[in-house]
This record gives C-alpha cells, structure tokens and sequence, in this order.
C-alpha cells in the first residue's frame, strides 16, 4: 500500500473514533416533588415512597419533607446509566447536623455513593465521610448540594459553588447495575434503612455525567439547559503533542448547529463574527479538524505557535440565538525547551537538593544543559555534551546566589538554542512584588520586593527593554538609585497601559560588595486598581483585617451591613473572582433597616480621570436565596452628598453567578462629584439603590478596578 493510501486509511479510522465518541449523556433522574414522585427526565424513573412523606412548600414550588423515619425508592434509575461519571443534585433544607440525604448501596448492603451531612457539613462517603464542604448546610435554610464524580475523583458543590474534593483510596469507581439500591432520604445497610433525613428535599436529579461548573450554576438558578459550548477537547490551555488535532466540544442544549471561529491571535477571535475571516464554517456536528490537507491549516500546525477557538451554538428558532461562546486555546510544544522545573524566576529553591528537569521540544532527542552564576557566561556557552536524560543534577549549591541555567534541544536535524532561565537559593533578594511573569498589572503599581540576608542597600533599575536593564550599571538611565535597607518598594508613576517592564534589585553588603539580582518581568493592563482584596491579612491588631478598611454598619443603628466574616479568615478564600480573596458583604435590612453598605475611604487612586479611565468595574456574586435589594455603588468627595448608582437589573443580588459591573464615571460626574479627587466608594444594598428594601443576603465583591475606553 502506497503512503497516500496509509495516510488516508488512518485519516479515516481517527474521524471515526472521534465520531463514535460523541455520544452526550443526559439526565436520567428528575424528582421535582411537585405533588407527585413522577421522574420528569422522561425515562419514567418514578419515585416509590416510604413511611409517610409529605409535601411542603418547596424551594420551586412544593417539596417533600422528610420527617426522619421516610424515604423514597428510585431503584429505577440504576437501569440507564452508561457510565460510571454521575452528578447527583437537590435543594436541601435540614437542621440536622448528621444524615444521609441520597444512597446508592450495592445488593450486599455496601456503599456505590453515600451522600452525608456530617457535623453540619456536606460530604460523600465511599470508604468514610470525605470533601466535606466549608459551608454549614444545617442551619435551617435553603442549600443546593451537588456531587460529581469524574474518573475516580468525587467534588462537592453547595449553592454552586465547588468546596472540596476526593479521590478514595478503594478507588470506588464500579459500574452501577440494576440490582443497586437508590434512595433519597436514608441509606441501606445491613439492617435495613438507616441515617434517615429528617428535612425538606426539593427538585432532585442524577445525570449519568460529570457536570462542569457552569452547568451547576444553570441547576442553582433553576434552569433546566445550558446555551453555551462547554468541555473543550483539547482542554483549555493544553499543550498538543502533534502538528494537528481534531477540536471537540460538548454542545450548548438548545444547539441545532455551531459556528466554529479559529485562529492564532486571541483578539481576533475574540471579536470575529461570521464575516471574519476567523470563522471556518457552520456545521451541525461537533468536531473540526485542523493541520491535515483538505482542512485549516493544511500544511499542519506550527510548533511554538498557540492557537485560539471559538464555538459559537446556534438555533435560529430561538431569539436569544447565537450563544456566544467562550474564547479557548490550545499549542502547540515549541522546539526548544520548555516548563523549568524549578521554574524560571523560582525563589527559595533548595541548594542541596537540587535536581534540574524540563519539558523536552517538539521533536526532541538530545539535550545539552548549560549552568551557572553568570547570565553571559550561560547566555553564550557552546560545546557542552548531549544527553538523553531529561534531568541534571549541579550538586550542592550556595546559599543567596543567583544561577542560571540553559537547554538546547537536538531533534535528529538541527539544534535549537534554549531560553536562560534562572532562581535563586534562600537569601537572595526575592520576593518580587508583582510577581515574576505577572500579566494584567495595574498602571498605578508600586513594586516591592524583600532585601538579602546580606543587604545594607539596594540599587535598583527599571525599563522596557529586557536586555538594557539586564546590563544596566550606575551610569545608565535605567538606573533608578539607590534605596536604603527598610525601603524595599519603588513608585515609577503611572505606567503606559498593555506594556512590559523590566526590573532589577542589587543588593550592596556592609562592605560595599555588589551582587547583581534576577531580571524581573511584569506586564501591564489598562486599568488603575481600586482593591483587589488580595492585601488584607486576619491580623488586626495591624490593621490589615478587611473591616478596618471597609467600614461596615458595626455600631451603626441605620446601617445593616457586616463587610469581611466574622470570624478569621475574615476575606472570602474559596468563592473568588481573581486571585486568592474576595469581600463578603453581608446585608440584612430588616427591623427597621433599610439600607447596608461597606465603604473604603481612598489613599490612591483619587484622581478618577488619570490615564483617561472612564469606567469603574466591579465583580460581584449573591445568591438565589438572597432578597432582591437593590445593589449600589456611590462614590463621595471629602464634602457634599454621594454620587449613587444602582443596578440596572434590580434583582442582580439573586445572581448566583459571577457578573461584571460597568459604571461610566460620567454618571457620577453628573451628580456633581469631583472625579479628580474622589475620596470615597461605597457598596450596598437597600433603599439608597433607590428602591424600597426589606430582606437580607450575602454578596461577594472582588476586583474593583478603572478602565480605559
């Protein structure tokens, strides 16, 4: 057989492995408890009850309340699962702080999936109660309780968002069968049904797959579909091992068809639209080949080079078509060297443990690794052995040094010169704030960094072009100057929007000895932070507790707002937007109280016009379960009444999820507000939103920014 015919033969067994593969499971159990224990997912899965249930008002509609000696059977659903991935789902309302509120147990009695509250906590039970949830979900109120299993790996959600995760050790990842016995409510052991629930259940399903986050948040808002493309093959921000890949996805539930952009800039397909030339084509199945003849890319795709998708779901029989999809990437390896292990800008690195490893390039078969203490000497080094291993090991090295280190990759044609990275070993100057590689910084950034063991002073560079600064000395511009030992952080102004910079700390001894610092990189965006709640610390006797900066209504009679929780960690850790914090703002106007807010008063920025920003940018989350306060920002000078606008959407505190705010300064400017010098931003919810209010809610805010047009 000739090659042509070899290629095309596996051309077509690959399609057809990825055809074969796009089989989509579903829901296979839908217990709405509206009256009746009818399975609404169609497959006729009906409840049997046990004991005397009885229907309640609901979490949506009515519900079925379980007075601790109740259960249903749904051993029916045990007949369609095709998988051994599963979500489990259900509004939950208990006080009990030990139960078993939904079970699969195998024909002996023992546990599939136990779903548990225990010690107030929400968790599963494969091998004993594990991924127990941070949320305390028997406190009498409303919770949506979520598990998936995906592979071997069990997460738990509450109210949307994922808490914890597991992997058991007995691996308990069998294939359900139809003698499994299912039930909400209890669990079966050897004696009969045991750890009954006493509580309210509403709308409980089973999927027969893992579902993604988003698709969580879709069952915490009430939805019964998904619009959007999601669970991308390959995943987001993967490394492709080959010169083309076929792209698939899982399709938006009301997709009749999609339309499918591609591309190597993130903008462009970012921005296309279907007469871009980013858009390849309409089609109704859900795989796109690109990198073969015939197809995008023909010639195959281009190591080094990263490549970005979009898929956007269409029905034209329904107005709200297309959904526009999400903008993901994959790459392809490039041929030199890649993923430093330590990685590069690494700090605090071990000096007698030091093993050196890397992603080897595209292709690659030989490396030769070049290391030491000087950025020239390891930049221009020639010569060094090939090697198969891809590891090295340099032996014990010093304390606060600086190395460097190389790798040429050999791919039986050419060789490829590596990039020099570097780390440094505990002492060194470090720490570098931002980060090594931050992107997205603010204009109005102070760099820090902490000082050497050794250091009595530090001479600092900075600029735009990596290798002036590299090679800087005390008589370039890029010299800042000198800074004394307690003065570890450097203002350079407001910086340009969407540019790099490049940075350097020497550190001077008591004897005037100089040791030159790592280069350090960051990347700007075009926005002026606000609070991004990544500073503030539980220790308040510094002051650094989130409520010393945004005050809240502690000891205010007309003020119902508590900003930060009441006890250590006092920021958000686990439902964030950006970083690692954010604020939680609780509200509660009730008894009288009519408005809650959480205000900071400004050290920077002031000047709202600077830079010629135009928009203030929020991020927020409440809840379905919270009352539907108006939500509010208002900024104030150091005189005269605040500028307030609210929400357009007067029901954004139900919002489950994360959601963008976009305010044009303009608005305040409006209500006579000074945006040259703004002294103090506000947010609540309640009647200074401009409506009437009477409930209470938790909201999260997180990335308070200034945008440029």
């Amino acid at each position: 057989m000739c090659k042509k015919s070899l290629f095309l033969a596996y051309f077509v067994l690959v399609l057809g492995l990825v055809l074969a593969s796009a089989a989509k499971a579903d829901l296979i159990g839908w217990w709405r408890f509206d009256g009746d224990f009818l399975d609404s997912s169609g497959l006729g899965n009906d409840g049997i009850p046990e004991g005397n249930p009885t229907f309640v008002e609901g979490y949506i509609g009515s519900g079925l309340e379980l007075d601790g000696d109740d259960f249903v059977v749904i051993d029916a659903v045990g007949d369609d699962f095709t998988d051994t991935d599963i979500t489990l789902s259900a509004w939950v309302k208990t006080n009990a702080s030990g139960a078993d509120w939904f079970s699969c147990n195998t024909g002996s009695r023992g546990n599939q999936v136990r779903l548990c509250i225990e010690g107030g906590k929400f968790g599963f039970d494969t091998d004993s109660e594990h991924a127990l949830s941070t949320t305390t979900v028997s406190d009498g109120e409303w919770h949506l309780l979520t598990f998936v299993r995906t592979g071997n790996t069990g997460y738990t959600y509450v109210d949307g968002v994922m808490e914890n995760s597991y992997e058991p050790a007995n691996n308990n990842t069998g294939d359900f069968v139809p003698t499994d016995l299912w039930s909400i409510g209890q669990e079966w052991d050897s004696g009969g049904p045991s750890g009954h629930l006493a509580g309210i259940v509403d709308d409980v399903r089973i999927y027969d797959r893992a579902l993604l986050e988003a698709e969580v948040l879709v069952i915490m808002e009430g939805g019964e579909g998904y619009p959007y493309a999601m669970g991308p093959d390959p995943a987001d921000g993967s490394f492709i091992n080959d010169t083309w890949v076929s792209m698939n996805w899982r399709p938006g539930d009301f997709a009749a068809s999609h339309d499918v952009y591609f591309g190597e800039n993130f903008d462009d397909v970012s921005n296309a639209t279907p007469s871009s030339p980013e858009f390849q084509r309409n089609q109704t199945t859900r795989e796109f080949l690109v990198g073969f003849p015939g197809f995008p890319y023909p010639d195959g795709l281009v190591p080094g080079t990263t490549y970005y998708w979009r898929i956007d779901e269409v029905n034209d029989a329904d107005p709200n078509s297309p959904w526009r999809g999400d903008v993901w990437s994959f790459s392809v390896p490039p041929k030199t060297a890649y993923n430093p292990d330590p990685a590069d800008g690494a700090e605090f690195v071990d000096p007698n443990a030091v093993t050196l490893s890397w992603t080897p390039g595209f292709g690659a078969k030989l490396h030769t690794v070049y290391f030491g203490d000087d950025f020239d000497a390891v930049n221009t080094a020639t010569g060094g052995a090939p090697v198969g291993l891809k590891t090295y090991s340099p032996g014990p090295l010093e304390l606060a040094k600086v190395y460097y280190w190389r790798v040429d990759e050999f791919d039986a044609v050419a060789w490829y010169k590596g990039d020099v990275w570097s780390f440094t070993t505990p002492g060194a100057v470090g720490n570098a704030q931002p980060a090594f590689g931050s992107a997205d910084v603010q204009m109005n950034v102070i760099p820090s960094w902490t000082a050497a063991d050794s250091a009595a002073s530090h001479e600092l560079y900075f600029g735009t072009d990596e290798e002036t600064v590299r090679n800087a000395d005390t008589s370039s511009p890029e010299y800042v100057g000198s800074k004394a030992l307690g003065a570890e952080s450097h203002d350079p102004g407001l910086l340009e929007p969407d540019a790099t910079y490049y940075w350097r700390v020497d550190e001077v001894d008591a004897q005037g000895n100089t040791s030159k610092g790592p280069l350090w990189i960051f990347t700007t965006g075009g926005f002026l932070l606000v609070d991004d709640f990544e500073s503030y610390t539980d220790d308040e006797v510094a002051g650094e507790a989130i409520w010393q900066t945004w005050i809240d209504g502690f000891g205010i009679a007309d003020n119902g707002a508590q900003a930060g929780n009441l006890m250590p960690p006092y920021a958000e850790q686990t439902i964030v937007h950006g970083g690692s914090q954010s604020m939680p703002l609780f509200y509660v106007n009730e008894a009288g109280v009519t408005n809650s807010e959480a205000a900071m008063t400004l050290t920077a920025p002031r000047d709202w016009t600077q830079a010629g920003v135009t928009e203030l940018s929020l991020w927020f989350r409440g809840s379905s379960a919270n009352a539907a306060d108006p939500l509010y920002v208002a900024v104030s000078n150091s005189a005269g009444a605040p500028g307030v606008v609210a929400h357009d959407d007067a029901a954004a505190a139900a919002s489950g999820r994360w959601t963008q705010w976009r305010v044009p300064l303009q608005a305040f400017a409006d209500q006579g507000i000074n945006l040259t010098d703004v002294d103090k931003i506000a947010i609540g919810l309640g009647s200074k939103g401009g409506a009437a209010a009477g409930g209470s809610g938790t909201m999260y805010i997180d990335d308070i920014r200034l945008y440029q047009p």
